[in-house]
């Protein structure tokens, strides 16, 4: 299979992407850190000789098209297999290619698109002749290869990540195709001012086949001057990416990623940064309940009692989400993120939270003391429960003061898990429990004989 010959390159019916992907490294745009002089990949083309690898990274950046460049630079024999498509019977049948090219001292590359979507049987069935140097593999992948790649697999081949390509790289790709009269849209003459590439290559989100779709329809809505040139004005971009979608898959990392983003800017006390992520995750497909979900994790997480406001407010703006639809809703997830992001901070929620359960892991053994214990009955009753309980509203300062009646299991050693910070309301907890100590060391002091 030769993707790079002449004749599909120059097939006027084949999109503008297609015709214009790179025959060679020195026509490759992007991955300098792979590519450039002296880099890992680049060192193998010139070698012919190429190592199992997995190339990870988001989609157009030109994984698939250096997979076929180090191929046809080894003059090895290629196998091009989709995981989507691809079953154990399919890499069987490439397997058996192989061995005949072997046969004829031709080395195989098996190219495996969208590696990640292969089940366990198919790796199994992939790593036996990967380990023995029978396939070369190239395994493309928009996830994390260490959460979807088997070990064993993984540990067979190097991990290369690809980055999506940078704004003067798009506008590079997009210089080429309108100058090449061969392959691209250099016969047109097509004047575009520098402003209005920019635009198309910041709306292509680091993907250069996405760019180049965008450029070929975009040349559709050209206008003709009174010389006879061809121009592609800027006002005619938002027929083409107006309205786009910045869309990501939602099981990916990039979802995640949001969400994370989403979260440290919010606990740095960021607004602007936070509401940008939402704004992103929103316009990208992403579920705006997810968003509250997430603010609600922070409420507790990371602003907690330095303003207990935070979370009955994240609920509010959960109500009104659900209340008064999406488009007006997703202002008062707006408004939540706002408020957590400003709030004062405080994670001694969470650390409570966190080293009670771990403490209780080590306590097999620990008993409600009797005095807190319920007495429904008159046989609980008569064993002693509820017996020296002491009701609260019903004591100076509505506090049981002294250790007699410190709730603590008596065979457990004492431990503080709350530690309130000193910021914002958080500061006041702090005093309270400060004084209600010194109202216990004053009760256990006038206890004493």
């Amino acid at each position: 299979m030769d993707l790079f010959s002449d004749s599909a390159a120059a097939d006027d019916n084949a999109p503008l992407a297609f015709r214009m992907r790179p025959r060679d490294l020195d026509d490759y745009l992007g991955q300098a850190a792979l590519v450039g002089p002296d880099q890992p990949l680049r060192r193998m083309a010139e070698t012919g000789r190429l190592r199992s690898m997995i190339l990870w990274g988001p989609p157009g950046v030109g994984k698939t098209t250096l997979a076929e460049i180090l191929a046809a630079a080894s003059g090895a024999s290629l196998e091009h297999l989709s995981a989507v498509m691809a079953g154990v019977k399919e890499i069987r049948a490439a397997v058996e290619r192989a061995r005949d090219a072997r046969a004829r001292q031709r080395p195989t590359v098996l190219f495996l698109d969208e590696i990640h979507r292969l089940n366990k049987s198919q790796q199994d069935a992939l790593l036996p002749h990967v380990e023995s140097g029978l396939l070369t593999l190239i395994g493309a992948t928009t996830e994390n290869p260490s959460f979807e790649v088997n070990s064993a697999l993984l540990s067979r081949a190097r991990v290369y990540v690809l980055k999506a390509l940078d704004e003067a790289e798009l506008i590079a790709v997009l210089r080429r195709a309108l100058d090449d009269e061969h392959r691209g849209l250099g016969a047109r003459r097509i004047q575009v001012e520098e402003t209005t590439l920019a635009t198309l290559a910041r709306a292509s989100g680091g993907d250069a086949r996405r760019a180049l779709g965008l450029l070929e329809t975009a040349c559709d809505f050209t206008r003709t001057d009174e010389a006879g040139h061809e121009r592609l004005e800027h006002d005619a971009l938002e027929a083409v990416i107006g309205h786009q979608a910045s869309a990501f898959d939602k099981q990916g990392d990039h979802y995640y990623d949001l969400l994370s983003a989403i979260h440290k800017s919010v606990r740095s006390s960021r607004p602007d940064a936070a509401l940008l992520y939402i704004a992103r995750f929103v316009q990208g497909g992403g579920d705006p309940l997810d968003v509250i979900r997430r603010l609600a994790a922070i409420a507790s997480e990371d602003v907690g009692n330095a303003d207990p406001r935070a979370l009955p407010l994240v609920m509010a703006a959960w109500d009104a989400y659900l209340r008064l639809g999406d488009h007006e809703g997703q202002r008062a997830i707006a408004h939540a993120a706002i408020h957590l992001a400003v709030a004062p901070k405080s994670n001694a929620i969470d650390r409570a939270w966190k080293a009670a359960k771990a403490f209780v892991a080590q306590q097999p053994q620990l008993e409600v003391p009797t005095y807190l214990r319920n007495a429904p009955t008159k046989l609980m009753e008569s064993l002693g429960h509820g017996q020296g309980y002491r009701y609260a509203h019903h004591e100076p300062h509505g506090y049981p003061a002294g250790s007699s009646h410190d709730c603590w299991p008596a065979a457990v050693p004492h431990r503080r898990f709350y530690a309130p910070t000193e910021y914002g309301q958080e500061k006041r907890y702090g005093q309270l429990m400060a004084w209600r100590e010194q109202l216990d060391a004053e009760a256990d002091d006038g206890a004493k004989p």
